[in-house]
């Protein structure tokens, strides 16, 4: 799994120049915003177990690349009622933390310091909540897109959780760790692989691979959401009799994904199989009812989704 030190070192150059360009490029001068520490949610019980809620700061969005294919007049359609800007999203990066049994777990880890300047809070909100990095037992992703990735590393570039066990979706690793995948990625997105494969080689050590169904912690349960990047998946947690579904980014935005879940996101790698997950996982908790946990949804990002003329909305709970 691992390449030879003088290769990983060329690697980790190659971001660092490639990050802030990546970040540039594909999100339009995202670079320039200040960042400043959002505090994180109130935590709230599922059965024995507890669950917080962190900001890792927001993110700046360009329009055009969360949706390419649609018009600026139906765009404006869908936003404006909402008092939302219409050519640019800034949406939240939510980290949940949950406490169960003798597990301390984090689903993702924000963006660090090399993506954009008004993330990678995560660590600043973690140490406001009185937890220590190497208090975290678990690292469970469901992507390795930057912005839940980046900031397992240090300044340093060594793991900032250095006692976590780390838990990759199989086939997110296998497309990632792939030797053909940089080869085959659009040259602004180049700056992904790289930081993906030097990331997941400075952690090799510690993972465990994840397949769908498979119970990672007690009572978390894998789903593959896959569409968003080959291998996402979501995660079911139970407790108490009820269910929190942690949705990384299969569910991306309150009211795009809601109420246009057939409209194609450019932040998908295959759009149409991106299109079909949406709209089946919206089906089923628009019918279970069951708690959400959205990366980008409004922060906290909790809630549940409902039936609504014709398609769905977000409650926030």
């Amino acid at each position: 799994m691992t390449k030879s030190a003088s290769g990983l070192l060329d690697r980790r150059r190659f971001l660092q120049g490639a990050s802030g360009l990546a970040a540039a490029t594909v999100f339009g001068g995202g670079l320039s915003l200040p960042r400043s520490a959002r505090a994180s949610s109130s935590s709230f019980a599922l059965g024995d177990a507890e669950i917080t809620v962190l900001s890792d700061g927001t993110l700046s969005l360009p329009m055009n690349f969360i949706l390419p294919n649609q018009s600026e007049a139906d765009i404006k359609a869908l936003l404006e009622p909402h008092g939302l800007a219409t050519d640019m999203l800034r949406p939240d990066c939510n980290v949940t933390l949950l406490r169960t049994g003798d597990h301390l777990a984090l689903f993702d880890v924000g963006s660090g310091a090399n993506f954009q300047s008004s993330a990678g809070q995560l660590l600043a909100n973690l140490e406001a909540a009185g937890v220590d990095p190497s208090e975290i037992t678990d690292i469970i992703f469901t992507h390795a897109h930057p912005d839940h990735l980046w900031g397992v590393l240090d300044e340093f570039e060594d793991p900032l959780f250095s006692e976590a066990q780390y838990w990759v979706p199989q086939g997110e690793w296998d497309y990632w760790m792939a030797p053909d995948t940089l080869d085959t990625m659009p040259d602004e997105r180049k700056a992904f692989v790289v930081g993906a494969q030097s990331r997941f080689e400075a952690i090799s050590e510690q993972v465990s691979m994840i397949t769908p169904g498979m119970e990672v912690l007690p009572g978390v349960e894998a789903m593959d959401t896959s569409g968003h990047t080959p291998g996402h998946m979501s995660y079911m947690i139970h407790g108490g009799g009820e269910s929190v579904l942690v949705l990384g980014d299969a569910i991306s935005n309150a009211v795009i994904s809601f109420e246009k879940p057939d409209w194609a996101s450019g932040t998908d790698q295959d759009q149409a199989k991106g299109v079909e997950t949406r709209k089946a996982l919206l089906d089923r908790l628009a019918t279970d009812r069951s708690r959400i946990i959205g990366y980008h949804l409004p922060h906290p990002g909790h809630g549940i989704a409902e039936r609504h003329n014709g398609a769905y909305r977000f409650v926030a709970s």
